[in-house]
């Protein structure tokens, strides 16, 4: 606001009235940027620090595995494959020790009757309520976690719609997040064939060429794009996205640095996706 009305103030004064319309413009930009560089250290909330940001952290530790355990139990009983999920999850954050006990029992604190993920996700949205890249990635996560069978039951993605829009985020897009990751899992599949097939035959000098059982659209689903899409769009959509998982700005906003892992992982598949479409091209 300051800067639109010292813009319109002294752009009256060196222009008149085409000064004065030249400086609000130009007070509107600078208010704008201003704003952005404030929201995205989390407004007031970004110069609160210690105590508080050990408590987002804890708080994002705990909600996320409670939340993860509710989901697994979604159709009626935690399958071996979800706990096998949960477990290659934690052994991914390197959690050990008493980390990993709090972990595991927040996850079975999700599983349990008396849990209410209404409330668990409302708690959790009031402290991450600035915090938009957090808050979707904490929503991934649990993608993630219910997709880990390959493939999403009604109630777990009932549940996930739940936790979507009690996070704040419009129904379409959840379904944008979903066909995402559902498009991120194939790929990352994709990849590792083509590994194991460059390992099994390396002995014969042979290598799989590297876009072998990979698609241009698979790919551009995973920058969240459609067939059809420009280079422009490509760049674009891969530079949000690289910007939203950002693991030291993630970090510094309230993810447990033992998550960090999670943020370079995604931001890794982001990155090889958007190095495929650029060969592709």
């Amino acid at each position: 606001m300051w800067g639109k009305l010292l813009g319109t103030f002294f752009g009256f004064l060196f222009g008149r009235w085409i000064g004065a319309i030249l400086g609000f413009y130009l007070g509107h930009l600078f208010d704008r940027s201003l704003k952005q560089d404030f929201d995205k250290v989390g407004g007031f909330q970004g110069f609160i620090k210690g105590e508080d940001l050990h408590e987002r952290q804890a708080l994002f530790f705990s909600s996320c595995f409670a939340v993860m355990g509710h989901i697994a139990k979604s159709n009626g009983r935690v399958s071996e494959i979800h706990i096998q999920a949960a477990t290659a999850f934690m052994d991914e954050m390197g959690l050990k020790g008493d980390e990993r006990k709090e972990a595991q029992n927040a996850f079975k604190s999700g599983k349990s009757a008396e849990f209410s993920i209404k409330e668990a996700v409302k708690e959790f949205k009031e402290a991450f309520a600035r915090r938009y890249d957090l808050r979707q990635l904490f929503l991934e996560i649990q993608i993630q976690m219910a997709f880990c069978d390959g493939h999403l039951s009604d109630q777990e993605k009932t549940l996930l719609r739940q936790v979507s829009k009690a996070l704040g985020f419009a129904d379409t897009h959840f379904t944008f997040l979903l066909k995402r990751y559902q498009a991120e899992f194939e790929f990352r599949r994709h990849r590792h064939s083509q590994q194991q097939r460059q390992h099994q035959s390396s002995g014969e000098r042979q290598r799989t060429p590297a876009n072998n059982g990979l698609t241009k659209n698979q790919a551009l689903a995973v920058l969240g794009l459609e067939g059809g899409a420009s280079e422009r769009d490509i760049k674009k959509a891969y530079r949000k996205l690289m910007a939203q998982h950002h693991p030291d700005k993630l970090v510094s906003q309230g993810l447990p640095s033992h998550m960090m892992e999670v943020a370079k992982r995604k931001s890794q598949e982001i990155q090889s996706a958007y190095e495929f479409l650029k060969r592709a091209s």
